[in-house]
């Protein structure tokens, strides 16, 4: 948060920067008449004293009148430079919308207008406004890119909207700041932000139906996927796998993190995923997976094919 990437966050950053300075002059004074009260008691013959007039006086400015007004133009500062400025978009004000759906414990997202579906992963054209509509399919949680945006919570009914905004490419990490459970704090995310060509290319990729599998493990690998209950709770798109209660699997080879940013996209740590997510993300919904070695292997090769 303290190395701001869009306007929004600017805004915020310069605020906590004067609120934190506020604090530190708070501080100090609270600090220097402690001091000096100690050393008052120890040291009587201190110039100072004055009687009790003279400690109510310093009492009702100090203590009374100082806070009102350091606090009331704090408010007012904070009102007009941050509050405003971060203010949701009105509903259909952005030249893009981004749809994010956040789950126990994954992050569903969709372009509204296109077939593209991922998970984990927002990918934006930097310099362009995104309107991005927050929703949950369970309990509360809360969507927090800390160099892009402020938070925004996902309440059950009530979507809420956000605008998104990079000025440059790069890749920026976002969270659930909201405890919604047991993994709430491996509940992460990504948003990449790319050229406005990259942006088309890869929404085009993902709007796209899963390839046709090269090879035979591959091909062998699909059929034990449609067989298996992975099918169940995912979907492929282009196959018979059309399951909802976990991520959309349709292009996750090319996703940089598994298990909502538990682990990195390598072919290891997926085997060892679809093997037993409980090691890397206890509580998580996935079952383990019992397979014969030469079956797992075959389904591994299918998965990595999903690009």
């Amino acid at each position: 948060m303290l190395r701001p990437e869009s306007p929004q966050e600017d805004r915020i950053s310069t605020l906590f920067w004067i609120m934190f300075g506020g604090c530190l002059v708070g501080l100090g004074v609270v600090a220097a008449f402690l001091l000096l009260g100690w050393l008052r008691r120890h040291r009587p013959g201190l110039p100072g004293g004055g009687g009790d007039n003279a400690g109510s006086g310093i009492v009702i400015v100090l203590g009374v009148a100082v806070p009102i007004v350091v606090l009331s133009a704090l408010f007012w500062y904070s009102d007009l430079h941050a509050l405003n400025a971060t203010a949701a978009p009105a509903a259909g004000s952005g030249q893009l919308q981004v749809e994010v759906t956040g789950h126990q414990w994954f992050w569903e997202v969709r372009y509204p207008g296109t077939e593209a579906v991922t998970a984990n992963e927002i990918h934006i054209p930097a310099g362009v406004g995104v309107e991005l509509i927050a929703k949950t399919a369970d309990v509360i949680h809360s969507f927090w890119v800390p160099r892009l945006a402020r938070k925004i919570d996902m309440i059950p009914g009530h979507p809420n909207r956000i605008e998104l905004y990079a000025r440059d490419p790069g890749i920026y990490r976002g969270r659930c700041s909201e405890f919604c459970g047991l993994q709430h704090a491996n509940m992460q995310l990504l948003v990449v932000a790319e050229s406005q060509q990259q942006f088309q290319r890869w929404l085009a990729d993902m709007g796209a139906p899963a390839a046709e599998p090269a090879g035979a493990h591959a091909n062998r690998g699909r059929g034990l996927f449609l067989e298996n209950a992975c099918a169940g709770c995912h979907t492929i798109r282009g196959t018979a796998a059309t399951g909802t209660l976990g991520p959309d699997l349709t292009h996750l080879g090319s996703r940089l993190t598994l298990g909502a940013g538990t682990l990195r996209n390598t072919t290891g740590d997926l085997a060892a995923w679809v093997l037993d997510p409980h090691q890397a993300k206890p509580g998580n919904r996935m079952p383990r997976l019992s397979l014969p070695k030469s079956d797992f292997n075959d389904l591994i090769a299918y998965l990595e094919t999903l690009r």
